[in-house]
This record gives C-alpha cells, sequence and structure tokens, in this order.
C-alpha cells in the first residue's frame, strides 16, 4: 500500500473520530448534561468531552467502532491513566473544584446505530 493511501484512510479514520466526537456531545446533552469543552487538551493527555451535570463533572472517552464491544475495550488502562491524569489537571483549575465529584464514561458511536453511553465506565 502506497504512503498516499495510508495518509488518505489515516485522514478518513481522524475525520470520522472527530465527527463521533460532535455525536456524542448532542447525544449526551439530550441526556441533560452539559458540555463545558470537547477535545480538551493538557500537557498530560487530550479528554474527549468534559461534561456536567450539577456537582459531577464527566470525563468521557469517546469510541468510534463498529460494534460496541470493540469500543469499550478500545479504551486500554494506559488511555485511562491518561484521561485521569489530564482530568485532575482540569479540575484543579475550577473554582468549584472542592464540590465537585467526578466520574469516567465512555460513549461508543457505531455507524446507523444511537450512541451507547457506558456512564461509570473505568
Amino acid at each position: 500500500m502506497a504512503d498516499s493511501d495510508l495518509t488518505a484512510i489515516r485522514r478518513k479514520a481522524q475525520r470520522w473520530g472527530r465527527v463521533s466526537e460532535y455525536v456524542a456531545a448532542v447525544f449526551l446533552m439530550l441526556k441533560g448534561y452539559r458540555i463545558l469543552a470537547l477535545r480538551h487538551r493538557t500537557r498530560l493527555g487530550e479528554i474527549d468531552i468534559v461534561a456536567r451535570k450539577g456537582d459531577l463533572a464527566i470525563f468521557v472517552e469517546v469510541k468510534a467502532r463498529h460494534d460496541e464491544g470493540a469500543a469499550v475495550d478500545a479504551v486500554s488502562v494506559v488511555a485511562q491513566k491518561r484521561i485521569r491524569a489530564a482530568s485532575d489537571l482540569w479540575l484543579a483549575r475550577q473554582a468549584d473544584y472542592p464540590r465537585l465529584s467526578q466520574r469516567y464514561d465512555i460513549v461508543a458511536v457505531m455507524p446507523g446505530r444511537l450512541p451507547r453511553h457506558f456512564p461509570d465506565a473505568f
């Protein structure tokens, strides 16, 4: 396979990932969550979605896969540690940090289906 073919495949996957993040954000808003950040970057890593519901800060990893099992399995222990570290930085910058609880969710986005939300996934 030529380098240009690999580049095209990579771009298509990145585009699908970005679209999936927006789909997941809209889905969460319809469930009553307030979206505070999309693709929040810190020096320790990126959080796909930072949401809030009351005093609960939710850090969401979005996975676009063809089935929900593959999406959940794609969030490795290393990725979980990276997300937790990045969320600690985000939380430390919040004025109401002491009263916030936190949760780590996964949203699986699959073609032709509604997203599937896994609260407290890790």
